[in-house]
């Protein structure tokens, strides 16, 4: 651990480096919600089977879940710097692509590439994020990339929605190509950012690390301070496997588990939100369908910001334990009243998007600090795997349950899923507030200790 970061104030630094590593969640969201509104026009130009846009709709969650591992562990091994500008290169090229492919397995394949790209970002940019912020600031702002992914969503149905107003369906291969200028403007803002020093140092490389923490802190730093321990150096070997030693298993199971029961309702109602409510008895078409999904991607926005504020004040463990019991009734009162008036449905979601917030802005900040730099980004990468996981089965099965059993029975369903969420954060969840980087939490329901009062050993 290192007192001068975890101790460091808040400077322009740290905020252009937020900033920068918002670009992922941003584009994330842009890229799996754009093509929605692009699939209006895709399906009849291309002559789409159901199965075809369900594999084009299902590509990126894919390869998201491939990249989210694979990415999370080389990004351990080969720094966070490197992958940082190559995966934002990756994004540029298949959006380009995307503009001139005719054949449905190409727009797959470039979804699964996309996909990929997208969760390399993850572990690369939220490790990055957290090895360089104060402990004070650390969970509002690894918690305010995910308002990024949100901004992205609402951002994607509003240019979806312009494209179809002035340009027509027809206009799709320009929506799937649009990402194309949020990448480039991200490469720029991301020039000159700098390797974590808790990377340089674990790696053996300490005079680099002192270099840059002087650099851009603007502050001498003892090398002694930043030295790994000898437990830090034997982590060094194991990637994925080590994750699921004692050490660190129950927490890897803690991290994509909560992840996962919270992405499978989410992203279902967040991408069928409209055929939800139509089955309610609200108008459907083609404004319901973006700038409608839009004002729902809006609400689990405004979510996060009193969660940023309470995971904080309150605590990261109480704030994620209640957001899960509360998000619950909304679903079970849909579930037990199927029949209920469009604007008790309408309410209801609302109600579901808004408490979402809790576990919004902890899908990050938990694993970025319950594991130490020598497997943050592995963490980081396979949380992101796991939540896919229930991404693409929610995704996939909701209008299947809505056609085959009904709305009752599939918000049940979906309220059965966010309450085992629940029980996975009673037992599991830790509390991490105000611990420095790398250390241990304290254990469930006691408080943290403040991070200037934690050992100052090396992670």
């Amino acid at each position: 651990m290192s007192r001068t970061i975890d101790n460091a104030p808040y400077t322009a630094f740290h905020r252009r480096l937020a900033l920068a590593c918002s670009g992922g969640p941003l584009l994330d969201g842009y890229i799996l919600s754009i093509v929605g509104v692009a699939l209006i026009g895709m399906r009849p130009d291309l002559g789409l089977s159901t199965a075809e846009v369900s594999l084009i709709g299902a590509a990126a969650l894919v390869g998201m879940f491939v990249g989210g591992a694979l990415f999370g562990v080389l990004t351990d091994k080969i720094g966070r710097e490197v992958m940082y500008t190559a995966d934002l290169l990756v994004m540029v090229a298949c959006s380009v692509l995307s503009f001139w492919v005719d054949a449905v397995w190409a727009i797959a394949v470039l979804r699964f590439v996309l996909g990929m790209a997208v969760a390399a970002d993850y572990p690369i940019a939220t490790s990055l994020l957290a090895e360089w912020l104060p402990a004070k600031h650390r969970g509002r702002l690894l918690g305010q990339q995910i308002v990024a992914w949100y901004a992205g969503s609402v951002l994607a149905y509003v240019v979806g929605y312009l494209f179809l107003e002035l340009a027509g369906p027809g206009s799709w291969r320009w929506m799937l190509a649009s990402s194309t200028v949020l990448c480039v403007v991200f490469l720029v803002i991301r020039r000159g950012s700098p390797e974590s020093p808790r990377w340089l140092a674990a790696n053996g490389r300490v005079g680099d690390a002192v270099r840059v923490v002087e650099k851009h802190l603007g502050v001498r730093v003892d090398g002694r301070e930043l030295m790994p321990d000898p437990a830090g150096a034997a982590r060094r070997v194991g990637g994925l496997r080590l994750l699921m030693t004692p050490p660190y298993r129950r927490r890897t199971l803690f991290c994509g588990l909560f992840f996962l029961c919270q992405v499978g309702p989410l992203f279902a109602m967040l991408t069928f939100g409209p055929q939800i409510l139509s089955s309610f008895g609200m108008p459907g078409g083609t404004v319901m369908d973006t700038l409608g999904t839009g004002l729902i991607s809006l609400v689990f926005l405004l979510g996060c910001y009193p969660a940023l504020r309470l995971i904080d004040s309150k605590g990261r463990r109480p704030v994620i334990i209640w957001s899960f019991a509360l998000m619950t009734v909304p679903l079970a009162l849909l579930g037990v009243w199927p029949t209920a008036p469009a604007a008790v449905a309408l309410t209801a979601l609302c109600a579901y998007a808004f408490l979402c917030g809790g576990p919004n802005v902890l899908d990050w900040t938990y694993p970025n600090e319950l594991f130490p730099t020598e497997i943050r980004a592995t963490a980081v990468g396979v949380a992101t795997s796991v939540s896919r996981i229930g991404a693409a089965v929610g995704t996939y099965l909701l209008p299947l349950s809505l056609t085959g059993l009904g709305t009752g029975p599939t918000m049940l369903i979906a309220a059965g899923t966010t309450a085992l969420g629940l029980l996975v954060c009673v037992l599991w969840a830790e509390e991490t507030r105000g611990t420095a980087l790398g250390a241990t939490p304290a254990p469930a329901g006691t408080a943290a200790v403040p991070a200037q009062r934690v050992p100052q050993t090396v992670r």
